[in-house]
Protein backbone atom coordinates (compact mmCIF):
# COMPACT_ATOMS: atom_id res chain seq x y z
CA UNK A 1 0.00 0.00 0.00
CA UNK A 2 1.54 3.50 -0.64
CA UNK A 3 2.47 5.95 1.83
CA UNK A 4 -0.89 8.32 0.69
CA UNK A 5 -3.32 5.49 0.59
CA UNK A 6 -2.11 4.28 4.26
CA UNK A 7 -2.46 8.13 5.27
CA UNK A 8 -6.08 8.80 3.88
CA UNK A 9 -6.75 5.19 5.90
CA UNK A 10 -5.65 6.36 8.79
CA UNK A 11 -7.94 9.31 8.09
CA UNK A 12 -11.14 7.42 8.64
CA UNK A 13 -10.45 7.56 12.24
CA UNK A 14 -11.44 11.24 11.87
CA UNK A 15 -13.82 10.69 10.25
CA UNK A 16 -15.55 8.03 12.12
CA UNK A 17 -15.82 10.37 14.99
CA UNK A 18 -18.50 12.13 12.98
CA UNK A 19 -22.39 11.08 13.51
CA UNK A 20 -24.38 10.40 10.65
CA UNK A 21 -26.19 14.00 11.38
CA UNK A 22 -22.83 16.20 11.53
CA UNK A 23 -20.85 14.45 8.42
CA UNK A 24 -22.08 16.25 5.43
CA UNK A 25 -23.55 13.65 2.72
CA UNK A 26 -22.78 15.97 -1.01
CA UNK A 27 -19.42 18.00 -0.57
CA UNK A 28 -18.42 20.42 -3.32
CA UNK A 29 -14.63 21.44 -3.49
CA UNK A 30 -14.66 24.80 -5.98
CA UNK A 31 -12.16 27.78 -6.45
CA UNK A 32 -10.35 29.28 -9.79
CA UNK A 33 -8.31 26.97 -11.90
CA UNK A 34 -4.76 25.86 -10.59
CA UNK A 35 -5.91 26.37 -7.07
CA UNK A 36 -5.80 22.22 -6.38
CA UNK A 37 -9.48 21.69 -6.21
CA UNK A 38 -9.75 18.53 -7.85
CA UNK A 39 -6.98 16.92 -5.47
CA UNK A 40 -8.60 17.91 -2.59
CA UNK A 41 -11.77 15.83 -4.11
CA UNK A 42 -10.34 13.52 -4.90
CA UNK A 43 -8.38 13.03 -1.36
CA UNK A 44 -11.82 13.80 0.29
CA UNK A 45 -13.41 11.17 -1.77
CA UNK A 46 -10.68 8.46 -0.10
CA UNK A 47 -11.08 8.71 3.03
CA UNK A 48 -14.27 9.14 3.27
CA UNK A 49 -15.52 6.26 1.19
CA UNK A 50 -17.26 8.90 -1.03
CA UNK A 51 -18.22 8.80 -4.30
CA UNK A 52 -16.29 11.36 -6.67
CA UNK A 53 -17.93 13.51 -9.46
CA UNK A 54 -15.15 15.53 -11.75
CA UNK A 55 -15.04 17.84 -14.19
CA UNK A 56 -13.20 16.38 -17.23
CA UNK A 57 -12.20 19.33 -19.38
CA UNK A 58 -10.17 16.80 -21.17
CA UNK A 59 -13.13 15.94 -22.99
CA UNK A 60 -13.84 19.24 -24.56
CA UNK A 61 -12.88 19.67 -27.86
CA UNK A 62 -12.51 23.62 -27.98
CA UNK A 63 -10.64 24.12 -24.86
CA UNK A 64 -7.59 24.17 -26.63
CA UNK A 65 -8.98 26.68 -29.21
CA UNK A 66 -10.30 28.66 -26.45
CA UNK A 67 -6.64 29.12 -24.28
CA UNK A 68 -5.50 30.47 -28.21
CA UNK A 69 -8.30 32.49 -29.14
CA UNK A 70 -10.92 33.25 -26.28
CA UNK A 71 -12.73 35.44 -28.15
CA UNK A 72 -13.50 33.53 -31.19
CA UNK A 73 -14.10 29.97 -29.61
CA UNK A 74 -15.63 31.42 -25.88
CA UNK A 75 -19.30 30.34 -26.75
CA UNK A 76 -18.36 26.60 -27.81
CA UNK A 77 -16.33 26.11 -24.88
CA UNK A 78 -18.94 27.25 -22.69
CA UNK A 79 -21.72 25.45 -24.04
CA UNK A 80 -19.67 22.21 -24.21
CA UNK A 81 -19.60 22.28 -20.12
CA UNK A 82 -22.52 23.36 -20.02
CA UNK A 83 -24.41 20.10 -21.43
CA UNK A 84 -21.26 18.18 -19.64
CA UNK A 85 -22.07 19.37 -16.35
CA UNK A 86 -26.18 18.95 -16.61
CA UNK A 87 -25.64 15.38 -18.05
CA UNK A 88 -23.07 14.41 -15.03
CA UNK A 89 -25.67 16.31 -12.32
CA UNK A 90 -28.74 14.71 -14.13
CA UNK A 91 -28.35 11.44 -12.25
CA UNK A 92 -28.31 13.09 -8.81
CA UNK A 93 -31.63 13.81 -8.42
CA UNK A 94 -32.92 10.97 -7.84
CA UNK A 95 -30.70 10.03 -5.43
CA UNK A 96 -31.01 13.04 -3.40
CA UNK A 97 -33.78 11.94 -1.47
CA UNK A 98 -31.37 8.72 -0.73
CA UNK A 99 -28.89 10.52 0.62
CA UNK A 100 -25.85 11.73 -1.40
CA UNK A 101 -22.66 10.60 -0.08
CA UNK A 102 -20.09 12.76 -3.09
CA UNK A 103 -17.52 14.79 -3.43
CA UNK A 104 -17.66 17.06 -6.76
CA UNK A 105 -15.02 19.92 -7.95
CA UNK A 106 -17.69 21.48 -9.60
CA UNK A 107 -21.02 23.28 -8.92
CA UNK A 108 -23.51 24.33 -11.70
CA UNK A 109 -24.03 27.88 -10.50
CA UNK A 110 -20.34 28.16 -11.24
CA UNK A 111 -20.93 27.72 -14.99
CA UNK A 112 -22.84 31.21 -15.49
CA UNK A 113 -19.40 32.85 -13.38
CA UNK A 114 -17.43 31.75 -16.09
CA UNK A 115 -20.01 32.42 -19.36
CA UNK A 116 -20.38 36.21 -18.00
CA UNK A 117 -16.66 36.45 -17.89
CA UNK A 118 -15.76 35.11 -21.12
CA UNK A 119 -18.78 35.74 -23.36
CA UNK A 120 -20.26 38.54 -25.57
CA UNK A 121 -23.37 40.35 -24.66
CA UNK A 122 -25.32 38.34 -27.38
CA UNK A 123 -23.72 35.03 -26.94
CA UNK A 124 -24.33 35.64 -23.03
CA UNK A 125 -28.08 35.69 -23.88
CA UNK A 126 -27.74 32.23 -26.12
CA UNK A 127 -26.08 30.82 -23.38
CA UNK A 128 -28.75 31.60 -20.62
CA UNK A 129 -31.95 30.67 -23.51
CA UNK A 130 -30.64 27.35 -23.61
CA UNK A 131 -29.46 26.78 -20.12
CA UNK A 132 -32.80 27.58 -18.77
CA UNK A 133 -34.16 25.56 -21.27
CA UNK A 134 -32.08 22.70 -20.13
CA UNK A 135 -33.87 23.09 -16.98
CA UNK A 136 -31.18 21.94 -14.89
CA UNK A 137 -31.20 20.81 -11.17
CA UNK A 138 -28.23 20.39 -8.66
CA UNK A 139 -29.09 18.86 -5.19
CA UNK A 140 -27.79 21.96 -2.79
CA UNK A 141 -24.25 20.56 -1.23
CA UNK A 142 -24.27 20.26 2.46
CA UNK A 143 -21.29 21.74 2.71
CA UNK A 144 -19.17 23.70 0.20
CA UNK A 145 -14.63 24.17 0.60
CA UNK A 146 -13.68 27.01 -1.32
CA UNK A 147 -9.89 27.03 -1.95
CA UNK A 148 -8.60 30.40 -2.74
CA UNK A 149 -4.99 31.77 -3.68
CA UNK A 150 -3.15 34.45 -5.43
CA UNK A 151 -2.67 34.52 -9.22
CA UNK A 152 1.09 34.08 -9.12
CA UNK A 153 0.45 31.36 -7.02
CA UNK A 154 -2.10 29.95 -9.63
CA UNK A 155 0.13 30.39 -12.53
CA UNK A 156 2.98 28.37 -10.80
CA UNK A 157 0.92 25.91 -10.29
CA UNK A 158 -0.98 25.80 -13.72
CA UNK A 159 2.91 25.64 -15.17
CA UNK A 160 3.91 22.90 -12.74
CA UNK A 161 1.13 20.32 -13.71
CA UNK A 162 1.67 21.18 -17.16
CA UNK A 163 -1.54 20.48 -19.19
CA UNK A 164 -0.34 21.88 -22.63
CA UNK A 165 -3.51 24.59 -23.25
CA UNK A 166 -3.20 25.70 -20.10
CA UNK A 167 0.45 26.99 -20.76
CA UNK A 168 -1.05 29.92 -23.20
CA UNK A 169 -3.30 30.94 -19.85
CA UNK A 170 -2.32 34.30 -18.26
CA UNK A 171 -1.84 36.31 -15.69
CA UNK A 172 -4.88 38.87 -16.50
CA UNK A 173 -7.25 35.83 -17.29
CA UNK A 174 -6.38 34.48 -13.89
CA UNK A 175 -6.99 38.02 -12.19
CA UNK A 176 -10.13 38.32 -13.62
CA UNK A 177 -11.53 34.86 -12.87
CA UNK A 178 -10.20 35.22 -9.15
CA UNK A 179 -12.19 38.19 -8.94
CA UNK A 180 -15.27 36.74 -10.12
CA UNK A 181 -14.70 33.89 -7.71
CA UNK A 182 -14.37 36.48 -4.85
CA UNK A 183 -17.46 38.30 -6.43
CA UNK A 184 -19.81 35.47 -6.13
CA UNK A 185 -18.64 33.72 -3.22
CA UNK A 186 -19.07 36.83 -1.40
CA UNK A 187 -23.00 36.56 -1.96
CA UNK A 188 -23.22 33.12 -2.04
CA UNK A 189 -25.36 31.23 0.96
CA UNK A 190 -27.10 28.39 -0.13
CA UNK A 191 -25.18 25.92 1.71
CA UNK A 192 -22.60 26.02 4.62
CA UNK A 193 -19.27 27.86 3.44
CA UNK A 194 -15.79 27.35 4.31
CA UNK A 195 -13.26 30.06 2.28
CA UNK A 196 -9.74 28.36 2.79
CA UNK A 197 -6.63 30.52 1.62
CA UNK A 198 -4.65 27.59 -0.07
CA UNK A 199 -1.67 29.75 -0.52
CA UNK A 200 0.76 28.41 1.60
CA UNK A 201 -0.65 24.83 2.04
CA UNK A 202 0.04 21.28 0.24
CA UNK A 203 -3.13 19.86 0.47
CA UNK A 204 -1.83 17.14 -2.42
CA UNK A 205 1.27 15.66 0.06
CA UNK A 206 1.02 17.24 3.32
CA UNK A 207 -1.05 14.67 5.41
CA UNK A 208 -0.63 17.56 8.53
CA UNK A 209 -1.88 20.01 6.48
CA UNK A 210 -4.72 17.83 4.74
CA UNK A 211 -6.37 16.72 8.71
CA UNK A 212 -6.26 20.50 9.93
CA UNK A 213 -8.17 21.04 6.95
CA UNK A 214 -10.41 18.09 7.41
CA UNK A 215 -11.21 18.90 11.01
CA UNK A 216 -11.63 21.98 10.24
CA UNK A 217 -14.06 21.59 8.05
CA UNK A 218 -16.18 18.68 9.77
CA UNK A 219 -16.34 21.03 12.75
CA UNK A 220 -17.97 24.02 11.48
CA UNK A 221 -19.99 26.18 13.60
CA UNK A 222 -22.55 28.74 11.68
CA UNK A 223 -22.88 28.55 7.77
CA UNK A 224 -19.58 30.66 6.97
CA UNK A 225 -15.66 30.34 7.91
CA UNK A 226 -12.84 31.72 7.12
CA UNK A 227 -9.55 29.43 6.93
CA UNK A 228 -6.60 30.99 6.78
CA UNK A 229 -3.71 28.67 8.46
CA UNK A 230 0.10 29.30 8.20
CA UNK A 231 2.11 26.36 7.93
CA UNK A 232 4.68 27.10 10.46
CA UNK A 233 1.36 26.80 13.00
CA UNK A 234 0.02 23.09 11.93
Amino acid sequence: MSTTAFADLRNLDLADRLNDEKRPGFIVVEGPIGVGKTTLCQRLARTLGYGSLLERPADNPFLDAFYRDQQGNALATQLFFLLQRAQQLAPLNGQALLGLQIVSDFMLEKDDLFAQLNLATHEYELYRQIHQSLRVESPTPDLVIYLQAPTRVLLQRVRQRGIAAEQRMEAAYLDALTAAYTEFFHHYNDAPLLIVNAAEIDLASNQQHYEALLERAFSMAGTRQFYNPHPSLL
